[in-house]
């Protein structure tokens, strides 16, 4: 099926719109609105309540100010994690890098305490330059069951934290994440063992979607501010023992949760404005694989075929319907790219935003664009329809009313009275001579009309340039003599070989010398030259009068336009015979030239295909 140029543009368009959509939406800037929009649906849906699997030791700032400071602290934790481990928690993960050596008794007790907890997780971290970790002292990390590292991964762009890294490594020593050692912990003990493929990750039979290829990234599905995750202050165990029934059955995160002692705490999608502390983002991840409630992200073909979807149904809209319409459509459209991410977010699937939205958007506005430029552009034509129109009908009203109403009053004094022989006949050539030049003016008219309509069909056949202008000199003698004006062919060879309609070539030529003669003073020169450039032959008309400004030249091909000097020649004139000498020689593939200076003359000239014919490409050959 063939397309419309028109209709190849307004898809290129479109194409084009998408492709700036999709570049967009690859920038920071793209990035950042995903990230908005990701942030605006977490706290906007409210997931399913659960109940959770895992409790908070917190260090708080009132704990901190009782034992001492952060120095402080090994004495009250492992009098805390004994009273812990006698409440059989499940798994206890211990978020404090226990680095250095303090007081000798102190750090054997806090030993035994390690030793006696069950399923124990110790916390690990790489140095500030990533060459190795920095990991408990020997004697707290033979008592953990396993190592997890501490990290969190915020966006570079604006340092929210979103996801979790669930490995890291050193150097080829690889270290899984705190969260999921407790989870894998929790779900068997140390037998427990995580498979790997580039996929996921398989704990105990839990598929955890983090792929290879994007560093084993976890997205974290926090739990509600109004619903946070359980905790307990170390200084409220410590003083009341049987809170420690609160931990039985559950997995423990015990860390700092005071941000006036610790650095390790990030913004999450529901703390725009206070921080969360690096051990609950732990627990928060762990609650995010206990439940199974994986944020997974939509691959980037769907996403690309769902916004290129969009592109073309508000094409489709825009190309088929306008007005109410095609704006219902089109709202219809938007509103489904903009609801869609949301709605797969609540199936807890992370889809862009940005690039579905920017496409329909950008889509919209070319889309309704182009149409409004088709529309103005055919409201134009239209008008100018209308004024042509209304300039014909001006026409017919004007110029036919000379000879109708000669017509009229010679008939009537025919059949009103009783006239002699020789005026009878005088009324009657002067009834004939009007009839004639009315039939002249009415085809004028359809010719003008046929040939802006394409619908004149162009007779082929060959005839002589010089010919044809020797038959118009001929017919346009009397003419000239009238005023003296002498008509001179400078050049008109006889090789010079038209292909066309040779009525209509004869009419366009025909028209140009007697306006050359009607619009030139008395005893003036007209010059006629044909000649032939390459393949083409240059057959021209020059007078010597009125001439025109270049800003007439530009419009004496309008319909009925004269220029002032014409009017104010006094010559009569309907301004519509260079616009039919324009149709005709480019229906037949040619141009015209114009050059004139006004009271200096001008100079029309048809350029029209004359290729040399075979035989006479012969004898120059041979010549």
């Amino acid at each position: 099926m063939r397309i419309s140029r028109q209709s190849a543009i307004y898809w290129a368009l479109l194409a084009a719109s998408f492709a700036v959509a999709l570049t967009a939406s690859w920038t920071s800037f793209g990035a950042q609105i995903d990230n908005d929009a990701y942030d605006w649906m977490f706290r906007l849906y409210q997931p399913p309540t659960w109940t959770t699997q895992s409790i908070l030791l917190a260090i708080d700032e009132p704990s901190l100010n009782a034992y001492g400071g952060v120095p402080g602290l090994r004495k009250p934790l492992a009098d805390a994690l004994r009273l812990i481990s006698a409440a059989s928690p499940r798994t206890v993960a211990v978020d404090l890098i226990l680095a250095d050596n303090t007081d000798p008794a102190i750090d054997a007790r806090l030993e035994d305490a390690l030793h006696a907890t069950r399923n124990l997780v110790l916390a690990c971290q790489l140095l500030p330059d990533g060459s190795a970790w920095e990991d408990p002292l020997p004697r707290f990390r033979a008592q953990a069951a396993a190592l997890g590292h501490v990290h969190a991964e915020p966006d570079e762009l604006d340092s929210v934290g979103r996801s979790l890294p669930l490995e890291k490594a050193a150097n080829r020593d690889r270290r899984w994440a705190l969260s999921l050692e407790a989870y894998r912990l929790s779900r068997g003990g140390p037998g427990v063992q995580i498979v790997e493929s580039p996929a996921d990750l398989d704990v105990g039979g839990r598929l955890i979607p983090s792929t290879r290829a994007g560093g084993r990234l976890m997205r974290i599905r926090y739990r509600p501010l109004s619903m946070p995750i359980p905790r307990v202050s170390l200084q409220a165990l410590l003083n009341d023992p049987r809170r420690a029934r609160e931990f039985s059955g559950k997995v423990v995160f015990a860390g700092v949760t005071s941000q006036t002692a610790t650095k390790d705490w990030l913004f999450t999608p529901y703390s725009t404005r206070t921080p969360m502390v690096g051990v609950e983002i732990h627990a928060n991840a762990f609650e995010t694989i206990a439940q199974g409630l994986f944020l997974t992200d939509a691959p980037s073909s769907a996403v690309l075929a769902f916004s290129a979807l969009l592109v073309v149904a508000l094409g489709l809209t825009y190309s088929r319907f306008t007005g109410r319409r095609a704006i219902g459509l089109a709202a219809g459209i938007l509103a489904i790219a903009h609801v869609t991410p949301y709605w797969l977010f609540t199936d807890r699937v992370v889809f862009s935003f940005c690039t579905p939205v920017s496409s329909a958007w950008l889509a919209l506005i070319t889309a309704g664009g182009y149409q409004l430029l088709v529309v103005r552009r055919s409201l134009r034509k239209s008008e100018a329809d209308r004024d042509r129109y209304r300039q014909t009908i001006h026409f017919v009203t004007h110029e036919m009313r000379t000879p109708l109403t000669a017509i009229q009053g010679s008939s009537e004094l025919m059949g009103r009275y009783a006239l002699p022989e020789e005026k009878r006949k005088q009324i009657a050539e002067l009834i004939n001579t009007e009839s004639k030049r009315l039939g002249r003016m009415i085809e004028m008219f359809l010719s003008v009309e046929r040939l802006s309509a394409g619908q004149v069909e162009l007779k082929k056949e060959s005839f002589c340039a010089g010919e044809l202008m020797a038959g118009c000199v001929t017919r346009a003698l009397p003419l000239a003599e009238r005023k003296q004006i002498r008509i001179l062919t400078e050049a008109a060879p006889a090789d010079i070989l038209l292909t066309g309609d040779r009525e209509l070539m004869e009419y366009a030529f025909y028209n140009l010398l007697t306006n050359a003669i009607k619009y030139s003073p008395p005893r003036t020169q007209v010059t006629l030259a044909a000649v032939r450039k390459h393949d083409h032959a240059y057959i021209s008309v020059e007078d010597q009068g009125i001439g025109m400004d270049q800003k007439e030249v530009k419009k004496i091909f309008q319909k009925f336009y004269r220029t002032k000097r014409a009017e104010q020649s006094g010559e009569a004139g309907t301004g519509i015979g260079l616009s039919i000498v324009e149709q005709i020689v480019m229906q037949h593939s040619g141009t015209i030239e114009v050059m004139s200076r006004p009271g200096e003359g001008s100079r029309f000239t048809m350029v029209l295909p004359a290729p040399v014919s075979a035989p006479l490409a012969r004898e120059a050959k041979e010549s």
